[in-house]
């Protein structure tokens, strides 16, 4: 008796902790089915937070929450687009109120401004051009056609004194580049008002096709090219106040950048 009884608890205990396998010996799970599953009826999620059952609804996937939690219904939305369209792939804005500043003695070394200023140069053959950290982002191309457009916006002063019978001002440009290349650039002159201190706001525009697919680094620089009749102590300043008059947060910088491209990778997008 003692021995039927000692056969039938180890049964038992088999029973309750038997892996169960459909077409292999050796499951690897409790149950463990090897070729085809085909389901007439539900699949249903338990909520382990109120003992719910789910069935998820149309359109909707199981979607794994990692070791010892419970899967959950998701749902799967892949954008429509058509073919030979530009749409709107990737967007940001950035922000910078370091600035750069530039003192009389750091004024660019740059003597043909027309040969040099060209698509496609070199941050380091533009001497005196210094980047606005702040700026400095990453951006992604997943497309072979793009376009992107970059819109930088700044206040740019200096401590000039009131303007003179000739004209005191400084001349100064930014440039916007892409992996420390030149994209666009705008040229302009500061000029010394009725009061002191004269600041004015820059806008800059620039756009750039068919960026290779993949992560790219947006950066601006600035740079002071020439004085006029200024002292020594003036300071241009860019993307941050050089007087009092105003402050680093009405001077600060931005940047946005749009990506658009005609689609040839359908990223899948679960919500």
């Amino acid at each position: 008796m003692k021995n039927i009884i000692s056969i039938l608890l180890v049964m038992a205990g088999l029973s309750l902790s038997a892996q169960v396998g459909i077409n292999t010996g050796s499951p690897k799970a409790k149950m463990d089915v090897n070729g085809d599953v085909n389901l007439r009826n539900k699949i249903v999620v338990l909520n382990a937070q109120d003992n719910t059952l789910s069935q998820g609804n149309n359109d909707q996937i199981l979607v794994s929450q990692g070791v010892g939690y419970a899967p959950i219904w998701k749902s799967l939305r892949i954008p429509e687009y058509e073919p030979n369209k530009f749409y709107l792939i990737f967007n940001n804005s950035f922000s910078d109120r370091v600035g750069v500043k530039f003192t009389s003695g750091e004024q660019s070394t740059i003597a043909a401004k027309n040969t040099a200023f060209t698509k496609g140069a070199d941050i380091t053959s533009l001497p005196g051009f210094k980047k606005i950290a702040g700026l400095s982002q990453p951006i992604s191309v997943f497309s072979t056609d793009s376009k992107t457009y970059f819109q930088f916006e700044t206040v740019v002063q200096a401590n000039l004194p009131a303007n003179g019978t000739t004209d005191i001002s400084i001349d100064y440009a930014c440039g916007i580049f892409v992996d420390d290349k030149l994209v666009n650039l705008r040229q302009r002159n500061l000029k010394a008002s009725s009061a002191t201190s004269t600041f004015i706001t820059h806008n800059q525009i620039g756009v750039v096709a068919n960026l290779s697919k993949g992560q790219h680094t947006v950066s601006v620089a600035c740079s002071r090219l020439a004085s006029y009749r200024t002292d020594n102590d003036v300071v241009l300043a860019v993307g941050i106040n050089a007087e009092t008059n105003i402050n680093s947060f009405i001077a600060q910088s931005s940047l946005k950048v749009d990506v658009y491209e005609i689609p040839q990778v359908f990223n899948p997008i679960i919500n």
